[in-house]
């Protein structure tokens, strides 16, 4: 079934009243990406061929009833339910929400069990995935629970990496949840992201301030000098190369940010307004810290074009393009722990080129 040169891509289908079908097939409209892996959409073949046609889409789809029937070089897609469902593009819906958390679920059991190597979810809507089976605010919060690790939300385009201290809490709750055992906590899984994940030796971190000027030295809140500050200064000693806290009002906009492999932003809104306002909608959500790895767009459900055909497909295509360059980064970095000699002959092929 699976080779081992061949990257199996699963893939939730999220909220089918949404966008997310629509950037899946037209990300694997382009043959070529099949020679870079095999995708298995976790959903029901029905239900996507439905939507194929809504498109106009001439894809072709391999409908398969578990993971021993994947045939490498085709676009899958697992049955994880029978029954017909009813789509009402850009429509808000608790029964297409709960498809949404079974595809979801199932892939992130297929992801456990190593029969996928990496996840890439399409968006849902947070709220009409909420159940009594399903409390969590999103992907995120639900594989860090399945999954070994402490996740952290890092948006990714090329270069520039934002992650967070504070995802989806509320804005009134930031400054409580914001410790000296909770920085360090993110700093530490985001350094060794860098590591393993993207192949940068010696990270260099900043770290953005909580208070507007990153507090005026006390005058304008406490965290920043009580809290931050001493927590930098413990890691830097350490050997842990992180900067800060910077002012988050003119660091993006001064270029400042090129300067660093990463930047943590205190919470949700304060890294990803620049994040998103710089990566022109290419962006790309991974999942930080887990010990499988897991990408997704970095849109919504965008219900208000879902249906229309004119949704753009690149975050969820550069989401697989990550996902894929991860698995291989990872790969190389436990093999590399393994052999140390492997890193001393690139350190010598670094010098000669």
């Amino acid at each position: 079934m699976k080779k081992a040169e061949i990257i199996i891509v699963g893939i939730s289908i999220g909220d089918l009243n949404g966008i997310g079908s629509e950037v899946i097939l037209k990300t694997f409209e382009d043959s070529r990406m099949l020679e870079l892996c095999t995708p298995v959409i976790f959903a029901n073949v029905k239900i996507v061929s439905f939507i194929k046609k809504n498109l106009n889409s001439d894809i072709a789809l391999h409908g398969i009833d578990s993971m021993n029937q994947l045939v490498i070089g085709k676009i899958n897609v697992l049955n994880v339910w029978r029954e017909s469902v009813d789509i009402n593009f850009g429509q808000n819906d608790e029964t297409i929400g709960k498809y949404a958390v079974k595809s979801f679920t199932a892939a992130t059991a297929a992801l456990k069990e190593g029969l996928i190597d990496v996840l890439v979810t399409a968006p849902i809507n947070k709220y009409n995935i909420q159940s009594e089976e399903f409390k969590f605010p999103g992907h995120t919060d639900y594989l860090d629970k399945e999954l070994e690790g402490n996740a952290l939300m890092l948006m990714v385009q090329e270069n520039l990496r934002v992650g967070l201290l504070t995802d989806h809490i509320p804005v009134n709750d930031v400054a409580t949840h914001i410790t000296q055992k909770l920085i360090s906590q993110k700093i530490e899984t985001i350094n060794s992201t860098l590591k393993q994940d993207f192949s940068i030796n010696k990270p260099r971190i900043a770290l953005l301030g909580l208070n507007p000027h990153s507090g005026d030295n006390g005058v304008i809140g406490q965290e920043d000098e009580e809290v931050i500050k001493p927590t930098i200064k413990k890691l830097f000693e350490k050997g842990t190369l992180v900067f800060g806290p910077y002012s988050a009002d003119g660091f993006f906009g001064s270029g400042q940010y090129e300067k660093f492999d990463a930047v943590i932003a205190c919470y949700h809104d304060q890294g990803l307004i620049p994040f998103k306002t710089l990566s022109f909608g290419k962006g790309v959500n991974y999942t930080a810290g887990l010990n499988k790895i897991r990408t997704s767009p970095d849109h919504g459900t965008a219900y208000e074009i879902a249906g229309k055909g004119v949704a753009d497909f690149t975050s969820f295509k550069e989401a697989v393009y990550l996902a894929i360059d991860i698995y291989h980064s990872r790969n190389e970095y436990i093999e590399i722990s393994k052999n140390p000699m492997k890193t001393k002959e690139r350190q010598l092929e670094s010098k000669k080129g």
